[in-house]
């Protein structure tokens, strides 16, 4: 009911010839985000921040800087929980456990599902060979890819750019 007053007054002010009207129209908007935000649990108006919270964004964000892959000269530097865990300046084990409590997902799982994810990505979108894909993601010897791709999605790279086409 308080909206619907909100809604009406902005549509009284819209067709009058007041000079500020506008600036009056937008204070109407700011009033109903904060009706719209006392709605919200607070719970999730305020999430907690604690390091936990902190390191799994730090992880994220180190690991999607890495991506897209541009040119078939550009590498993936970060491959492994250590790489990260040395990054972060913190025990790979300290990693690992606040990963799985805030994703329920190990950090080798989270990592091998980013470079799945580029690699497909790479496969459907560019002509580069798979020994170039291969390098960028990371992986000294192309088999090496070949067998990581096809543990993660049941297709040889090759196969899943033939069916992606």
């Amino acid at each position: 009911m308080e909206i619907e007053k909100i809604f009406l007054k902005m549509n009284k002010e819209l067709s009058s010839e007041y000079a500020f009207k506008y600036d009056l129209l937008r204070n109407y908007v700011l009033e109903i985000i904060h009706y719209g935000q006392k709605l919200q649990p607070k719970s999730i108006s305020n999430p907690a921040h604690n390091a936990s919270n902190r390191i799994t964004s730090l992880f994220v964000e180190l690991l999607e800087r890495q991506f897209p892959i541009e040119s078939p000269l550009q590498r993936v530097q970060l491959r492994t929980a250590n790489d990260f865990a040395d990054r972060l300046a913190i025990h790979v084990n300290h990693l690992n456990k606040t990963l799985k409590e805030n994703t329920s997902k190990t950090t080798s799982h989270i990592i091998a599902a980013r470079i799945t994810q580029e690699a497909k990505i790479l496969l459907k979108q560019t002509d580069w060979n798979i020994s170039e894909i291969a390098y960028s993601l990371g992986f000294e010897e192309i088999a090496h890819f070949s067998n990581f791709f096809k543990k993660q999605t049941s297709l040889a790279p090759n196969n899943f750019r033939s069916q992606a086409l």
